[in-house]
């Protein structure tokens, strides 16, 4: 279903060592913020995005399935969901996001596996 959204792309040109904290994040149509944090384990993997001013104090969560690319040169990661559809997607938790099934199904229905 939506399992290979929790993982990394084979193209995206992330490695399991690979410290993204601080890239700046694009979506497609533009600069949405900063890692924060990001998660490696294997079938839960992420990057928690902080949005700053842009949607002012949020965080987002992303599965690594949205990241298209990994630029370790420039310290970018591209994503294929536009600034709407990160903004709207389920509100980033900290308390729940690790152990939540219900949250995690949240943000697969809202990021898909399908684009």
């Amino acid at each position: 279903m939506n399992e290979n959204l929790w993982g990394y792309g084979p193209t995206s040109g992330h490695t399991a060592d690979d410290d993204l904290t601080g890239y700046r994040v694009e979506a497609t149509d533009g600069h949405i913020g900063k890692v924060d944090k990001h998660s490696d384990e294997v079938g839960s993997q992420y990057i928690v995005v902080d949005t700053g001013v842009w949607i002012f104090g949020k965080e987002v969560l992303l599965p690594a399935g949205t990241i298209t690319s990994i630029s370790h040169e420039d310290k970018t990661v591209q994503v294929a969901r536009t600034k709407d559809e990160i903004k709207s997607a389920p509100e980033f938790d900290k308390e729940k996001h690790l152990g939540d099934p219900h949250y995690r199904d949240q943000l697969g229905g809202h990021y898909g596996s399908g684009h």
